[in-house]
């Protein structure tokens, strides 16, 4: 007989676990079944985000920044630092272990709201009585029944057609991770987040890197203006991106990796590489799920098709993430699945897709919420735009990172904010006021009317906000 639940959340990342811990906390008995391994086969929650993504990533871009600041920054705080070299392999085991840490995390917070946990696959087998059987196939085979399923399966990697991951010289984010060395060329397609990021931690080592990206335009979704000021900063840095790009034959050899392509000006191109990463976006991971077991409908990207309520085509079955759709984002995920455990204790859960923040983590970080400027143009809305540079920003200086500036969207009439957007110095924390304010229709003013600390790169925030009604105080 077949362990009964009340609620199984299938896939123990950001959405699932969060789902799932949830769900426990609102009385129901919880089962979160995730097949992720560690390097010794041992339970590894967390999902893409935890173990090859948004965590270890930051883990690797905080080492190269604090390898690039002891090189180029310390001698003007005058500070003497010799032959100053990277440990690759130790930079990667800190990474490592810094993952272990938040997988440890989530199986403890299992343990102590009750979360039943199984390391395995799960896939549907069939409608039962008790509402759905799904098989768990780990270490041993088993099967669970649940009234109420949360599909939070995530999604993989996106490879170019004929140019398959091999993880060695043709790398996905995983593999983007794992570099053993420093490359002396490195080579990536797709300017996004992953391309910009990764680019970025290896630029810093000391590697040639070039981005390739198919779009005329960068960064497209974020503001213009701070998509511009973002590109000369990197263009400065010497991270060469170039746009517009059309690429051919990709040839992976014993030595590495020729990129054959098109530049914008109509010029083949032939790009030898150490190392190349794809990073072109993502696809709904719903393999092996047997959603046809069920009649679980699925789009043509192969996401589960669900309601502004995460529900599916089936009584009692949800899902969340980057497996339905909206942003592939972390923190969307976990809102849902905060949202769809509400729900199913008869509450109203909220996920504002408006108010939900984008954040880039290089250096100058860039962050934004809301429409941008060229949305509203677009949608014919009428506007205030109010902007403020890090440069006249006390704390920004002492720092020495004045890169940037803060940018306030607000309605022409009434003043509400419509979208903030950021680029400089730990704009990824200094968004989050932004967001505050937009969740409760905050106009400009009541952010310029707010006291800031001083000295504090937020003061910019305020300023910006202040620049709306052009009139700014340091500036």
């Amino acid at each position: 007989m077949s362990k009964q639940f009340d609620v199984v959340v299938i896939g123990g990342g950001p959405g699932g676990y969060i789902a799932a811990i949830r769900a426990a906390q609102l009385g129901f008995q919880v089962a979160c079944i995730d097949e992720w391994k560690n390097a010794a086969g041992g339970p590894a929650p967390g999902g893409t985000c935890t173990n090859v993504g948004c965590i270890p990533s930051k883990a690797l871009l905080q080492s190269s920044e604090h390898f690039e600041h002891a090189n180029h920054h310390f001698a003007e705080h005058g500070i003497t630092a010799k032959d100053v070299k990277m440990d690759v392999a130790k930079m990667i085991a800190r990474k490592d272990n810094v993952v272990k840490q938040n997988n440890d995390g989530i199986l403890y917070l299992f343990k102590k709201n009750k979360v039943t946990f199984f390391h395995g696959r799960g896939s549907f087998a069939g409608q039962a009585e008790g509402g759905y059987t799904i098989h768990v196939a780990g270490k041993t085979e088993e099967a669970i029944t649940a009234k109420q399923v949360i599909i939070a399966t995530g999604s993989n990697a996106r490879a170019l057609p004929g140019t398959p991951f091999d993880e060695v010289n043709v790398l996905s984010n995983d593999g983007a991770l794992r570099v053993g060395a420093v490359p002396k060329k490195l080579a990536l397609i797709g300017s996004g987040v992953i391309g910009l990021e990764m680019g970025s931690v290896w630029r810093r080592l000391g590697a040639d890197v070039t981005i390739l990206e198919g779009l005329p335009t960068f960064l497209g979704a974020v503001d213009e203006q701070i998509a511009k000021e973002a590109k000369k900063a990197f263009d400065k840095q010497g991270l060469k991106i170039e746009l517009g790009v059309k690429v051919g034959e990709i040839v992976n050899g014993k030595k590495g990796v020729t990129v054959n392509y098109t530049n914008a000006k109509g010029e083949a191109i032939v790009l030898d590489a150490d190392k190349l990463i794809v990073s072109i976006g993502r696809v709904p991971n719903t393999i092996g799920l047997n959603a046809e077991a069920i009649g679980l409908q699925l789009d043509e990207r192969g996401a589960i098709v669900v309601d502004g309520d995460c529900k599916t085509n089936l009584p009692g079955v949800w899902a969340v993430g980057d497996v339905v759709r909206g942003p592939m984002l972390a923190h969307k995920a976990e809102e849902e699945g905060v949202a769809v455990a509400e729900r199913i204790a008869g509450q109203h859960g909220h996920v504002n897709f408006n108010t939900i923040p984008w954040v880039i983590y290089t250096s100058p970080e860039i962050a934004w919420v809301g429409r941008t400027e060229q949305q509203l143009k677009a949608d014919g809305v009428a506007y205030k735009a109010g902007t403020f540079p890090f440069l006249a920003n006390g704390r920004a200086r002492a720092l020495g990172d004045t890169t940037g500036m803060v940018k306030f969207l607000a309605d022409a009439t009434t003043d509400e904010i419509l979208g903030v957007h950021m680029v400089g110095p730990q704009v990824s924390e200094l968004i989050s006021e932004a967001v505050v304010a937009m969740e409760f229709r905050a106009s400009a003013e009541d952010i310029a009317r707010i006291c800031h600390a001083h000295p504090s790169l937020s003061e910019a925030t305020k300023e910006a906000a202040l620049a709306v009604d052009k009139r700014t105080l340091n500036f």
